[in-house]
């Protein structure tokens, strides 16, 4: 077949899970309470007020789980541990139940042909840090390398693929300073939220080295979550706020740890929302070399493309599509449905940062299609998806970027 694409044998097909979106259990066997129980339980927050206690109960179902990812084909498994699982109040104490239970999955995912990819915190901060001053604080880093050091002490024998965070920026900007997320936090400023978002980078520089010395010979990186950033039209407000846009979820997070600093116009875009009255005085000696230590990968999450429209230089981006809302062109988490995006970012983080490897840590769609009578999903809309933004990554291997894995969002029809 003339249209027939063809991956490397090596290259690395799984799909993703986090912790909280599945596992249920989320007071048993010694676990602590973390944000997003606390935040979902606070009324109000989430739509029905639903909350992850139960999710998929992967927690009890995870030979069920393993046995399905065998069933599909899948090579490897991105999953991440519950840090207060762990440490419930997230330090100190440690939860030998919690541990278990990540040594039998790892063990059930190695006996079934299945390479372990495992996120050390995918957004469930223990709530006792966060009582404390959450990613405001230092010290949450500081614990988060105490339990990075005990993981990866535990798992790392076996498990030899590490990713340190997962999107830092939505856990500053949707945590810290539009609180959509948890821990709720709303601050327009930015004030929080930049703090929140170096201590998350500092913590990410200072675990790498700690895996690494756990876990011989294994890879270490950090996924950042990145759209399709374009300006609606060639008009200077425009192209202004599509900068503007990558520059506040992208490069404020790529740039350093690609040892580039800060980039300068975003310091001055934070500082006239008023985020910086001190300048970055959240930022100590050393800290800049710290986030920038050499990482084996870089992971992208890509769901969707962003066209920037200012109608008011003085406003917030007003994100707009092109597309009428089908779902051929929109998803129903209400993102468009665009491949050719997942070809540029690929081409832009990789001729940009030159990361040695890249994978796709996160790309999926939603759609709530029923069974037939019979009560199979014929699933049209989201094999259509994954099927064009397949080919959309190949595109860009083909232009030379080292795309080595590809992880479908998600394994299972979870929390969010």
């Amino acid at each position: 077949m003339a249209n027939k694409i063809i991956f490397p044998k090596d290259f690395l097909w799984g799909s993703a899970t986090a912790s909280y979106q599945i596992e249920g259990a989320w007071n048993k066997h010694g676990k602590g309470e973390s944000t997003w129980d606390r935040f979902t339980h606070t009324p109000g927050k989430i739509k029905n007020n639903d909350t992850g206690d139960v999710a998929d109960d992967h927690y009890r179902l995870w030979k069920k789980d393993i046995a399905l990812m065998k069933k599909l084909g899948l090579r490897a498994y991105r999953f991440s541990i519950s840090w207060p699982r762990i440490f419930p109040t997230g330090r100190g104490k440690i939860n030998k139940k919690g541990l278990d239970f990540y040594n039998r999955l790892v063990d059930g995912l190695l006996a079934a042909n299945i390479t372990p990819f495992v996120t050390l915190n995918h957004w469930d901060l223990p709530q006792a840090l966060e009582d404390e001053g959450g990613w405001t604080l230092r010290s949450t880093g500081d614990a988060f390398v105490e339990y990075a050091d005990l993981v990866s002490r535990t798992l790392g024998d076996r498990v030899k693929s590490w990713i340190t965070q997962n999107e830092p920026a939505v856990v500053a900007w949707m945590g810290y300073e539009n609180g959509i997320h948890a821990p709720g936090i709303k601050d327009p400023t930015y004030g929080l939220a930049l703090r929140a978002a170096h201590h998350l980078l500092v913590s990410h520089g200072q675990a790498v080295p700690v895996i690494r010395r756990n876990s011989p010979n294994a890879e270490v990186g950090i996924t950042l979550n990145i759209n399709w950033a374009a300006a609606a039209s060639n008009s200077k407000m425009d192209l202004d706020l599509a900068r503007t846009e990558s520059g506040k979820w992208f490069r404020w997070f790529a740039d350093p740890v690609y040892g580039r600093g800060y980039p300068s116009d975003m310091v001055e875009y934070f500082s006239k929302l008023g985020g910086l009255p001190g300048g970055l005085d959240f930022v100590q000696a050393g800290d800049m070399d710290t986030i920038s230590c050499p990482t084996d990968f870089i992971g992208l999450n890509y769901y969707s493309r962003n066209l920037a429209r200012a109608d008011d230089p003085e406003q917030r981006p007003q994100l707009v599509f092109p597309h009428p809302k089908t779902p051929e062109h929109w998803t129903e988490m209400g993102w468009e449905n665009y491949p050719d995006g997942l070809t540029g970012v690929l081409g832009r983080v990789y001729f940009n940062y030159n990361p040695l490897k890249i994978y796709i840590t996160e790309n999926g769609a939603s759609y709530s299609t029923p069974p037939y009578e019979n009560k199979n999903i014929a699933d049209v809309d989201r094999i259509n998806y994954l099927r064009t933004h397949f080919a959309a990554a190949h595109r860009a291997m083909q232009a030379g970027v080292p795309l080595a894995g590809y992880f479908v969002w998600s394994l299972l029809d979870n929390f969010e």
